[in-house]
């Protein structure tokens, strides 16, 4: 029996919802930094509950397209609501736990090792990271190629061939996780803030304090939306 043929699902409310919501974006011309109708006038205007319209919000938010300000309302953070398939971010949601389980084993290690064995070009490389991050979080970006610089530093500090090899399997992996962190409110200049006192203890060559200070970043990076996010709410 052909695939072709098997049971359509059913598209959810709140992706309706997220639909039309797009679409209004569209035809009245809103821009990144543009405000959203209140929630309250959204459920009145498309006849759904507030729990659909609520729902919608956070898989908007989730992918970092809106901003919901405490009691200041939801405002556009890009010029469109153009939004990655839901059942995509429901896959990277099932698998993300794992990806974030196998960081913390293996970098907070190679923190470990790399205030043991770093050399000074080692700690020239992790100084340029940070400081390329801090010129993008400085500019108003991510950071997320700042970040990726500076973990690739530690690894590269770490001197452990198989260790990287370890993290070169899961890369793709790892840079999901990264952008997942990074377009978290307030986590941008959060993250530059503990690479920095990561670089302080593999500078001291602390190997327990650059673990730890690794092993916190890494359970910040663990907190992000989407895990909070559950794809089968929707009330209506």
């Amino acid at each position: 029996m052909s695939e072709a043929l098997r049971p359509m699902a059913r598209q959810r409310l709140y992706e309706q919802v997220i639909e039309r919501l797009r679409e209004y974006v569209a035809d009245a011309g809103l821009r990144a930094g543009d405000k959203l109708p209140a929630e309250r006038e959204l459920a009145q205007r498309l006849g759904v509950s507030r729990a659909s319209i609520k729902q919608a919000i956070v898989v908007l938010e989730v992918q970092g397209l809106i901003e919901a300000r405490h009691g200041g309302g939801t405002y556009l953070v890009r010029d469109t609501l153009e939004i990655e398939p839901v059942e995509r971010l429901v896959e990277r949601r099932r698998r993300l736990p794992d990806v974030l389980e196998a960081r913390e084993a293996l970098e907070t290690k190679l923190a470990e090792l790399a205030a043991e064995r770093r050399t000074r070009e080692d700690l020239d490389a992790l100084e340029a990271a940070l400081d390329y991050m801090r010129e993008e979080v400085g500019a108003g970006g991510h950071g997320v190629e700042g970040d990726r610089r500076f973990h690739a530093a530690v690894t590269a500090a770490a001197h452990s061939s198989l260790l990287a090899e370890f993290m070169r399997s899961i890369a793709d992996q790892v840079t999901e996780s990264r952008t997942e962190s990074l377009r978290q409110p307030g986590r941008p200049s959060r993250s530059l803030s503990q690479h920095t006192a990561i670089f302080d203890a593999i500078c001291q060559g602390d190997p327990k304090k650059a673990a730890a200070a690794m092993r916190r970043h890494l359970r910040t990076v663990a907190k992000v939306r989407l895990l909070a996010w559950n794809p089968d709410d929707d009330t209506d």
